[in-house]
């Protein structure tokens, strides 16, 4: 019999990412936005939640307790504090899956037990290119075989910390293929930009990389002479966000819920109007709706399958309801929705930032 009921430990799991969102999550997620930046304390206090050391094999120092299952549903639980802040939680375990998922037993012993100290470390993923109706399996950054070396020509944009990641993991067409490489900050004719100024997700610095004529190993090659499989690494991405989509649509609702109880219109509340009441029971039946694709994708994924279609379907709805969403949140709160003083504009801001991460979305 199939059963969607989560485990004691998923349970518990869940639980602790809500209380950690509720309390050090939520209450800074309005400075965080207007100052454009995360406070090294809150980067310490998700650290020690070891985020990464769980992904991280016993052989290298980590838990190994790795579930992507596991990984969308406390996931959601930290968006549902803030996005901007889930993220910049869960950046480091993106590159770290990479490395564990397709990287050869020596990329592994070297970089890996750097996530498993006690200081916030972090590398990231760089897919994303700076293009109209750009695919990240479809790049157009470049990497030329060389000898022992490749040299690696091409944008990237949407660089998670790019500001202090110790490596980038660039995706970058080689020869008739796709890979992926480790690229050190430090790598000659590597640029890295000052920090992007975005629509929303403001909190998160995001950088863009300028990459000339580098030249890095052979041996930096993810999964080396074998190379790896993007797909892999796009569909855990697409999960995560979709993840990250989910629990800012539900705490949209959550907040729109008592609001309309609260606020009185023509001598009752208007959660009794039938526009306010349906408009609220769709959201909750989409935000379910992405909640099932969500962990289909995920459960594919910890199976082992080829989950590129799941992924791609979960991002995609996601991108497209959390935006809805969102902007019906802004819609019951008519005029309230629009100013800072309620944060609903700054959700609406989120969604639409990560909504158009992999191009823009018909409505």
């Amino acid at each position: 019999m199939i059963s969607f009921q989560l485990t004691e430990e998923q349970e518990v799991v869940r639980e602790a990412m809500r209380e950690f969102g509720q309390q050090a999550m939520a209450p800074i997620a309005r400075d965080c936005d207007e100052n454009s930046s995360i406070p090294e304390d809150f980067l310490a206090s998700a650290w020690d939640l070891g985020l990464a050391f769980t992904q991280v094999p016993e052989e290298f120092g980590g838990a190994g307790e790795r579930s992507p299952i596991t990984n969308a549903i406390l996931l959601e639980e930290l968006a549902a504090g803030d996005a901007a802040l889930a993220v910049a939680a869960l950046a480091p375990s993106a590159f770290v899956n990479a490395i564990v998922d397709q990287g050869t037993e020596e990329q592994k012993a070297e970089y890996l037990p750097a996530f498993c100290g006690d200081t916030f470390t972090t590398a990231s993923l760089a897919c994303i290119e700076p293009v109209a109706l750009g695919d990240p399996a479809k790049p157009r950054a470049v990497a030329e075989e060389k000898g022992e070396t490749f040299v690696i020509s091409g944008r990237k944009s949407f660089v998670l910390f790019g500001d202090r990641a110790t490596h980038f993991l660039v995706v970058a067409r080689n020869g008739g293929g796709v890979d992926a490489f480790i690229v050190p900050r430090d790598a000659k004719g590597l640029t890295i930009s000052d920090p992007e100024l975005n629509m929303g997700m403001k909190g998160l610095t995001t950088s863009t990389l300028d990459l000339e004529q580098v030249e890095i190993p052979a041996a930096n090659r993810l999964g080396g002479d074998a190379g790896c499989d993007i797909r892999r690494i796009l569909d855990s991405s697409r999960v995560a966000l979709a993840a990250t989509m989910l629990g800012l649509s539900r705490t949209v609702l959550e907040f729109c819920v008592p609001y309309t109880k609260d606020r009185v219109a023509f001598d009752e509340p208007i959660s009794k109007k039938q526009s306010i009441a349906f408009r609220m029971s769709e959201m909750h039946i989409e935000i379910e709706s992405m909640r099932w694709l969500t962990w289909k994708a995920a459960s594919e994924i910890e199976q082992g399958l080829d989950a590129t279609r799941s992924a791609s379907f979960a991002f995609s709805y996601a991108a497209e309801k959390s935006m809805w969403i969102a902007d019906n949140g802004i819609q019951i709160l008519g005029g309230h929705g629009f100013i800072r003083e309620h944060p609903v504009e700054m959700w609406f801001r989120h969604a639409r930032t990560i909504s158009v991460l992999e191009g823009t979305i018909s409505a």
